[in-house]
């Protein structure tokens, strides 16, 4: 079947476990449209026992695949990439429906990213592959004297440091990205030689699945990729805990990350967290405010603020504090809110009914803490769909919960700061590290700044994204690092091997 025929989402998705499409035995549950409150499909709800199997699969396939030469991996990855390019249109529409994207989010940052992650990872560099990354003669220090005491003699030692795969991973993905979040994982799993279990998000899970099928008709191997879903907690704690597991790759939030952390540690199961934020952004007093505006903005209308790297809680210098407030508010009136489908929206839905009350408690309890709704704070129009206005919370203080709670929705808070050093102390009493951002057009001052900032990355004048840079978190934020060739270092062990020169 051609990508223009395929289905964009089956009537009852089957699980994918060793190669085979398989009935669950859970039986099904219905993935809702948030923009419409319809039905998208029907997802698997999959047995412990099925995630052991997909598990034990991936373990099987393990030896063969991380044999496969490195160059026959990256050809399955750009089959792969090709095949999700030309069927573009149909999986954004149904990443659209299942995750409530505007169009362009859903076919760029979705669709187009996941097809661009496996492409960059099927043209990876040959020092980025499992092979000799250097060659290191030794002839002094203290364990050259045991050597040389050992042997009765002189020694020169000589050392090759080499990547191997980790082995099986568990993949855990979040809801606010079906595409470009578990392609991040898979893609530079798959080009390292390990074998992966995709866990995905309850709320949009049909995605993935069609990520599995473009993989398995690039010719990756039974076993290699599985997938198996469910709304039950079981079926991520199984996938987890399983034996065959050796690491797990995680997305979502923090109180899950700590869970999930707490049980790889008994097992010494390596782990990447990329887990939740709540990104300052520092305005100075000589900053662009236009450009900061606009980046700050980006809470309201990337993904209805659903993502991590939001620059959420705002810290504004006292000379510019009264006029960022008032064209941040501005700046959220102008912006429509509705059905995502439609060219001219900017702020589509939250993923859920639950997500939409729990965002709008955080706003009411903003209002009790004190803090002054100057846009927003009522929900909008739309009889149907789970929509939030952008919202922007004024005369907050660092204390306050909606301040430093990550809210993971449209909605700003702003904080008043006096100097320097006031708003990088303010910045970095947080529990999260994740992305800072500073504006100001003394470059030398932001860069300074930007270096005292606690946190994994920090943008300087922009919210761009450099896709070869690391991406991780301080403190709460997470563990590890991936993107570019650290995805590649974060899936695979260093293995030394030594030899008498």
């Amino acid at each position: 079947m051609s990508g223009a025929q395929r289905p964009v989402a089956d009537a009852a998705q089957r699980l994918f476990v060793g190669g085979d499409w398989v009935e669950p035995d859970g039986g099904h549950y219905e993935v809702v449209d948030p923009a419409t409150e319809g039905t998208v499909g029907r997802a698997p709800e999959a047995s412990p026992d099925q995630v052991r199997e997909a598990c034990a699969a991936a373990r099987e396939a393990l030896g063969p695949w991380s044999r496969t030469p490195p160059e026959e991996r990256a050809a399955v990855l750009a089959r792969a990439a090709d095949l999700i390019r030309a069927r573009l249109l149909p999986y954004a529409g149904l990443a659209q429906a299942e995750s409530g994207a505007t169009t362009g989010t859903a076919r760029a940052m979705q669709v187009g990213v996941a097809a661009a992650r496996f492409r960059r990872y099927a043209r990876v560099e040959p020092a980025e592959w499992p092979i000799p990354p250097q060659i290191n003669e030794a002839g002094g220090g203290a364990s050259h004297a045991l050597q040389a005491v050992g042997a009765g003699k002189a020694s020169v030692m000589g050392a090759l440091a080499v990547r191997q795969p980790v082995g099986v991973v568990a993949c855990v993905t979040s809801y606010n990205n079906p595409w470009a979040n578990p392609a991040g994982k898979v893609a530079p799993a798959l080009a390292m030689g390990n074998t992966v279990v995709v866990k995905p998000a309850p709320q949009d899970p049909l995605s993935v699945y069609r990520m599995a099928e473009a993989l398995e008709e690039a010719g990756v191997p039974r076993g290699v990729v599985n997938v198996v879903s469910g709304r039950a907690v079981a079926v991520g704690e199984t996938a987890v805990s399983s034996p065959d597991v050796d690491m797990v790759s995680f997305t979502g939030s923090t109180a899950v990350g700590q869970r999930i952390a707490e049980v790889c540690g008994r097992d010494m199961r390596r782990q990447l967290m990329e887990l939740g934020g709540k990104g300052a952004a520092v305005v100075f007093d000589d900053a662009d405010l236009a450009s900061a505006v606009a980046g700050i903005g980006t809470t309201f209308s990337f993904y209805s603020g659903q993502i991590c790297t939001a620059p959420t809680r705002v810290l504004a210098q006292r000379g510019v504090y009264d006029r960022l407030v008032e064209q941040l508010a501005l700046y959220a009136g102008r912006l429509k809110v509705g059905d995502p489908r439609e060219a001219d929206t900017v702020v589509g839905p939250v993923i859920s009914a639950a997500h939409r009350d729990r965002v709008e408690s955080y706003v009411e309890l903003g209002r009790k803490e004190g803090a002054v709704v100057v846009a927003g704070g009522e929900r909008p129009a739309p009889e149907r769909g789970f929509y939030v206005a952008p919202t922007v919370l004024a005369d907050c203080t660092n204390d306050m919960r909606a301040v430093r709670e990550e809210i993971f929705g449209p909605v700003v808070t702003v904080v008043p700061f006096d100097d320097e050093e006031e708003g990088v102390a303010l910045a970095n009493d947080s529990d999260y590290g994740l992305i800072d951002y500073v504006w100001s057009a003394d470059v030398g001052r932001a860069f300074r700044v930007a270096r005292r900032l606690r946190a994994g990355g920090v943008g300087v004048n922009t919210v761009g994204r450099n896709m070869e840079a690391p991406f991780g978190g301080f403190k709460k934020s997470g563990v590890g690092r991936d993107v570019g060739s650290y995805a590649l270092h974060a899936y695979s062990e260093v293995q030394a091997i030594v030899w008498p020169g």
